[in-house]
């Protein structure tokens, strides 16, 4: 399973259970328990005056896919804030994509052709020709870029069409409408400087086993869609990590220790003020996920129903 494939879209998903610790349980020893289908999670407790919210979000899907849970317009008209992994003016800021270029590209020279063989070199340039876009464009990107685009259906004109719906733009939209305040859990300087950490042999190999995937008709987006319509974020987060992913080892730079630098930030903006956490679905579950990890710091989390 192509691991940035499942990052690309999924890092969005929420988890949690409605169990809490009892009073006698120490916070440290919180054990974890598997939560339920659930996209919406309020959270409060210690502190927190008025509750917050955190949604799992799957950051790319087809239009006629998307649909918000019960509850979720509910949460975001109460928040006086809405907070992403990064802000997402960045992504609308002229000036900060246009710095963001020479980021998109590979290092000391280093090309697509140098990472792959003649006939995968050859399979990625038939896939985004069809796209409309020539292979001399994408040269020296660095693949994962390229990789969420390995999509069978996932055109890059779709955003400007309507075809494709982005979870985070949508929610930007909304709160822009609503004169509410925006924030980031991160930069976007940050998150591409650490996809860095991903060589670019196995960035490329993402990219080929990707469009084999979408060529062949085994398109994983179709399965990563119905578990979040299903909002089966237990089933999102163990296809992160099932057996197989091209990129084993790195699960702890891209999940784990992020998620764990969110904890203090997102305690002391749910204590200031209600928020509305807007984050992949990936980062809420397990032992190291976003839920457990504030629950183990004495906060309450229960999914909205």
């Amino acid at each position: 399973m192509n691991y940035f494939k499942k990052y690309a879209f999924l890092i969005g998903g929420l988890i949690l259970t409605c169990c809490f610790a009892c009073s006698t349980t120490k916070v440290s020893e919180l054990a974890y328990t598997p939560l339920e289908n659930a996209l919406l999670w309020e959270i409060n407790g210690s502190g927190i005056k008025q509750p917050s919210y955190v949604y799992g979000t799957i950051h790319i899907i087809d239009a006629k896919d998307y649909f918000l849970p019960k509850g979720t317009m509910g949460a975001i008209d109460a928040a006086k804030k809405v907070v992403f992994e990064i802000d997402m003016n960045e992504m609308t800021d002229i000036s900060a994509m246009m710095g963001m270029m020479n980021k998109v590209m590979m290092k000391d020279g280093k090309t697509l052709k140098d990472l792959v063989t003649e006939e995968e070199y050859t399979l990625i340039g038939d896939h985004f020709k069809q796209m409309g876009l020539p292979i001399f464009m994408l040269e020296r990107m660095k693949p994962m870029f390229l990789t969420v685009f390995a999509y069978g259906d996932m055109d890059p004109a779709g955003f400007t069409n309507g075809n494709i719906k982005s979870y985070e733009m949508e929610f930007l939209e909304l709160a822009k409408n609503a004169g509410k305040t925006t924030g980031g859990l991160e930069t976007m300087d940050y998150q591409i400087n650490l996809f860095d950490q991903i060589p670019y042999e196995v960035q490329a190999k993402m990219l080929v086993d990707a469009i084999k995937s979408s060529d062949t008709g085994n398109d994983e987006l179709q399965r990563m869609t119905k578990m979040y319509k299903n909002q089966n974020v237990n089933a999102m987060v163990d296809m992160i990590s099932e057996e197989g992913s091209d990129v084993a080892g790195f699960e702890d730079q891209l999940l784990n220790q992020r998620n764990k630098n969110w904890i203090p930030l997102i305690i002391k903006a749910a204590r200031n003020e209600q928020t509305f956490f807007a984050v992949g679905a990936g980062h809420l579950a397990g032992k190291d996920g976003v839920i457990h990890l504030l629950r183990k710091e004495g906060l309450k989390v229960t999914p909205v129903k």
